[in-house]
């Protein structure tokens, strides 16, 4: 068995386009059901906002591969000098079962998420053409945040204009690269990063939705952290976006608000795979585009797929003996 570790994984670095490529293949595969993905388990104990998740899948296509991550969340853990999220990833020979891999850092749930991301970004620009100067803001600049503009830096790539950031605690500009410092712009508040903002991505730990101001127009809203938008907030936008619609109305989400509070139904959104391989946004002039992202598995084991190829091809990580 591999044995990768943080160090591993940023050894081996972030090719954003890369890896938006591996998400933009296990859509494919989605859209194929080459995949098998039961919804998943959360264990909670104790101070109920806390859990533990479990995530297994298995994903065909071109590099079949099976496994499971199994991460907790600990929201208070940044009160405490813990990360707020930990993983493990197991990775399995999708023909035998045998157990290939472990991945011991949360690095990859962050790396998914914000590939993920820059999938629906580069879905965006597409119906948005060559649009100069695009405003980002990101609220929430804890490790999700910070992977987020890594990978704003490369996707948006010489389209992007200032790069808005607020936090409720000191953001850590040793975190913001070099070559991005120049456009980011320190916001006082989460109103001046979404205001105007071409695209808007929520990477908070939010207890409780605050969002209840109208977006920009033809704006793409990113909402990762799923409890930042008031369900009011549903009639402004024009495509909501899920992963999976089962997965994500429900554990107290935006979704699942909106369609308590505003009867948002299955059928008024577009799944990942409806966007990416049936282009719904052509049928629309300017739209804001909302997506909500639980979080698949199969990214999960797409991504730790992709690293465990990498690794294997540098000689990168240990040798674990049966």
């Amino acid at each position: 068995m591999l044995y990768l570790n943080a160090d591993n994984i940023t050894a081996l670095g972030l090719n954003w386009d890369k890896l938006t490529d591996v998400i933009h293949g296990a859509v494919h595969v989605l859209e194929q059901e080459d995949y098998s993905q039961p919804i998943k388990p959360y264990l909670r104990y104790g101070d109920l906002k806390n859990r533990i998740i479990a995530m297994p899948a298995y994903i065909g296509g071109d590099h079949p591969m099976a496994g499971i991550k199994w991460i907790a969340s600990f929201p208070d853990n940044i009160y405490k000098n813990k990360l707020r999220a930990n993983s493990v990833t197991i990775l399995n020979e999708h023909d035998s079962g045998v157990p290939i891999s472990m991945i011991n850092t949360s690095a990859i749930s962050a790396i998914r998420t914000a590939a993920v991301s820059g999938l629906m970004i580069r879905e965006w620009k597409k119906k948005n053409g060559a649009k100069k100067n695009l405003k980002v803001g990101i609220n929430g600049f804890g490790p999700i945040g910070r992977m987020h503009l890594s990978m704003v830096s490369s996707i948006v790539g010489d389209q992007l204009g200032d790069v808005y950031l607020h936090d409720i605690g000191t953001i850590d500009e040793t975190f913001i690269g070099g070559e991005i410092r120049s456009k980011v712009k320190m916001a006082a508040s989460w109103e001046e990063c979404y205001t105007d903002a071409d695209i808007f991505i929520t990477c908070t730990v939010s207890a409780a939705p605050y969002i209840d101001k109208a977006p920009a127009k033809g704006s793409l809203q990113l909402n990762v952290s799923l409890r930042d938008y008031k369900a009011e907030m549903k009639d402004f936008m024009d495509v909501i976006v899920v992963d999976d619609w089962e997965e994500v109305c429900r554990q107290n989400t935006d979704i699942e608000k909106m369609h308590q509070e505003k009867g948002l139904m299955k059928e008024d959104t577009f799944s990942i795979a409806d966007l990416i391989c049936k282009d719904p946004l052509k049928d629309y002039t300017d739209p804001v585009v909302m997506f909500n992202p639980m979080g698949m598995a199969i990214f999960d084991i797409a991504v730790g797929g992709y690293y465990y190829r990498e690794a294997l091809s540098k000689n990168i990580g240990t040798v674990l003996p049966d």
